[in-house]
């Protein structure tokens, strides 16, 4: 097996890459088994070491499109020879329901990567920085602003805590102060339009994301997975758009971590838009930070008649918990629509987001035409990425060989 990778975009990021190939009935087998894997012959030497590869969907007859992560390597054409180990992988990536609060957890053996808030957060189970051990939080009169208590709801469907490389904790949830309903990464807009009713699912004024309890995830040596539906339900009872959220998060490097996020939306009702704050704010994919020290904010478009147009943005510093640098970057889709969409920051807040639809529009969802938007999120060591590894990047993600992960039902990993 050949991958062109002759400007060193997938060996450099150590990015995620997918490849179609034939497999025999054993080498099914040993994929079932976490035993499949690959050997980089590039060099002309076999000494290396395995690669994992884990199968993302089998297509029709033997062909399966296969994920590994790409090794380091010199750029040009790396070739590969799929081969079988005796026994499997024990390195997995795997979604762990924690059995106190019914929430999903992905972590790399004993190294949590994040969980996903299926189920209601009351305020009491958010899980926060500032108390010993990550224990509970106890509201104080301190937490209490009249102003704000219509926004402090409980809430479910977002993703929270994010760790880093170094176990420290990248996202915040329920901040004390003007915003509680800040949510560490949450897909929500604040104008919500049902007919000539008005709703936020950002901030939890009037519609929710509820879980419908179909839920389905998948483990394995290079990634983990989770598929989840929700429904949008107007005043808190009337279903107005389904809602699959997935998540995939893959095997670390030694500086960084990809996972995936792609949404799909589909109305269930006629007259349903949504737009940005005022159509020209925030909305879209939000992202609530703890704040650094010595905390940068960067984000990048490139301009419309280069092609490609890459668009990233990236916020780093010294997180509490870690010993150096780290910080989060997040790389949009060209194939989203309206891409690239605009950048918002607002660094007292510790956010920076794409935002989506376009300044100045209204996005319409036709009812039963899904809507689907991808973003990959790269968790990295050390600040702010040098230009031509965040460009790498942002090509890995939107390469022809980058895996696509698609909604397609997959078998449900105990």
């Amino acid at each position: 097996m050949i991958i062109d990778d002759s400007d060193g975009v997938f060996g450099e990021t150590n990015a995620p890459v997918s490849l179609t190939i034939k497999l025999n009935k054993s080498q099914k087998t040993a994929a079932e088994e976490g035993r499949l894997a690959l050997l980089d012959v590039s060099s002309g030497s076999e000494e290396e070491s395995f690669v994992p590869v884990q199968i993302e969907n089998s297509g029709k007859g033997a062909k399966s499109s296969v994920v590994m992560i790409m090794p380091e390597g010199e750029p040009g054409l790396r070739r590969f020879k799929l081969t079988e180990s005796e026994f499997p992988f024990s390195r997995l990536v795997k979604v762990n329901k924690d059995p106190e609060s019914g929430q999903f957890v992905i972590a790399e053996e004993n190294e949590k990567v994040l969980q996903y808030n299926y189920q209601t957060v009351y305020e009491d189970d958010v899980v926060r920085l500032d108390y010993e051990e990550l224990e509970r939080h106890i509201r104080t009169e301190a937490d209490t602003f009249v102003t704000t208590s219509i926004y402090a709801v409980p809430r479910s469907n977002y993703i929270h805590p994010v760790w880093g490389l170094e176990g420290e904790m990248l996202t915040r949830d329920w901040p004390e102060g003007a915003h509680p309903h800040h949510r560490g990464i949450y897909w929500a807009w604040p104008e919500v339009e049902y007919g000539s009713e008005m709703g936020d699912l950002h901030a939890l004024q009037t519609v929710f994301a509820r879980p419908t309890g179909e839920l389905e995830y998948i483990n394995g040596p290079v990634f983990a997975q989770i598929i989840a539906e929700n429904l949008w339900m107007w005043e808190d009872v009337e279903p107005i758009v389904r809602e699959h959220t997935l998540i995939r998060a893959y095997k670390a490097s030694s500086a960084s971590r990809v996972i995936d996020m792609a949404f799909k939306f589909v109305a269930l009702k006629e007259g349903i838009t949504f737009a940005t704050r005022g159509k020209n704010s925030y909305g879209g994919l939000n992202i609530r930070m703890q704040l650094p020290e010595s905390q940068e904010i960067s984000y990048f478009t490139g301009e419309s008649e280069l092609k490609p147009i890459r668009a990233w943005s990236d916020l780093s510093g010294k997180f509490k918990g870690a010993e150096s640098f780290s910080g989060l970057m997040v790389l949009q889709h060209q194939d989203n629509p309206d891409y690239p969409g605009d950048w918002v920051e607002y660094p007292n807040l510790s956010w920076v987001q794409p935002t989506f639809p376009a300044s100045g529009t209204r996005y319409s969802l036709v009812k039963n035409e899904p809507l689907i938007l991808r973003y990959r999120l790269v968790v990295h060591a050390g600040g702010k990425p040098d230009v031509n590894i965040s460009e790498m990047r942002w090509d890995a993600f939107n390469s022809e060989v980058n895996p696509i992960c698609s909604f397609r039902k997959s078998e449900t990993a105990e």
